[in-house]
């Protein structure tokens, strides 16, 4: 197996430093990561380049499935089978790729995992600790009742799987056309993907050790309702998507 991790990143000269550590901390080391410096304008580009052996590349397309299109199909040409994506403001659990390895050893052609608040960005109250988990959930539960969730050329169940917490082979990538090659404002690039997979295969599922640790900055910024509605197919866009 042949895995590479996938960062696109945008602006994220202020996280990205942490992210790249705690990949660096994985029980399992062996693994390739790749940074798509999304057009930043920041020092996000120099930061990556003093973590040693991690490869960078640019997208100038701005959007989160332009440059997560771009990240796979690079590790794909660079001999990847398996590849995994986290965001520039995660923090992967330490086991995270050991997870990620243990999901396609069971059969499993694309995987997801828990979300979880960070905890080192802002000094959490004890709801704030419990209301990403709500929100992913609530956020779960009305994906499986959108309508444009349900086809009867679905193979399989709807799965909410986060880009910033997923990993699928690179067979299954190609075949099912990748992420669009969109604006995350415009369309949530994971999602399409996952519609994309399900109307191939039944090989995809959700791990519980499978955990990334996301930024609660958007959950900040946009409120509860917000989030929920930003979830729910844009119904709330905010005049400043990239909040940083």
């Amino acid at each position: 197996m042949n895995l590479w991790v996938v960062i696109p990143a945008y602006n994220e000269a202020k996280s990205i430093g942490a992210t790249l550590t705690r990949l660096a901390q994985q029980t399992d080391p062996d693994f390739t990561v790749l940074v798509v410096d999304n057009a930043s304008t920041d020092g996000t580009a120099e930061i990556v380049r003093g973590f040693p052996g991690v490869r960078l590349v640019a997208e100038p397309e701005k959007g989160t499935g332009s440059a997560a299109d771009t990240g796979f199909r690079h590790a794909i040409l660079g001999g990847a089978t398996h590849i995994a994506r986290t965001d520039a403001d995660c923090l992967p659990d330490d086991a995270w790729i050991a997870a990620v390895r243990g999901a396609f050893a069971a059969g499993l052609e694309m995987a997801s995992g828990p979300l979880r608040p960070r905890t080192d960005e802002f000094r959490l109250r004890l709801w704030e600790r419990r209301l990403l988990p709500a929100v992913v959930s609530l956020a779960a539960t009305f994906g499986r009742f959108r309508p444009g969730n349900r086809d009867p050329e679905y193979v399989g169940p709807y799965l909410m799987m986060p880009g910033c917490n997923m990993a699928i082979t690179a067979e299954l990538y190609e075949k099912a056309g990748g992420f669009p090659r969109t604006r995350i404002e415009d369309v949530h690039e994971d999602r399409a993907l996952v519609n994309r997979v399900r109307k191939i295969t039944s090989a995809y599922g959700l791990r519980k050790d499978m955990t990334v640790y996301g930024s609660v900055r958007r959950l900040r910024a946009y409120g509860l309702a917000g989030t929920l509605a930003w979830y729910a197919d844009h119904r709330y866009t905010p005049p400043v998507v990239d909040i940083r």
